[in-house]
């Protein structure tokens, strides 16, 4: 098969993507330790203190690898465009 235009790339989107992944993956692992995620998510988010995020798997350095805003800004675009 011949493809005869350019995909372009999005860095946002990926940046984006990844972002919405990672949430999930943090908010199963606070759940699989018997925490209730999403208070532990909104503590830390309004906070700032990565404490609200446990260490298991790795769920605190996942979550704190991106800014706190752009967490923000992929859950409000999650949440409006549904």
């Amino acid at each position: 098969m011949f493809v005869d235009h350019t995909k372009t790339y999005n860095s946002n989107e990926f940046q984006e993507e990844l972002i919405a992944i990672t949430i999930k993956e943090v908010a199963d692992i606070l759940n699989e330790r018997g925490y209730n995620a999403i208070n532990q998510i909104v503590g830390y988010l309004m906070s700032g203190d990565p404490g609200y995020i446990s260490s298991h798997k790795e769920a605190r350095n996942k979550i704190t690898k991106f800014e706190r805003a752009e967490v923000l800004e992929v859950i409000v675009k999650n949440y409006l465009n549904k």
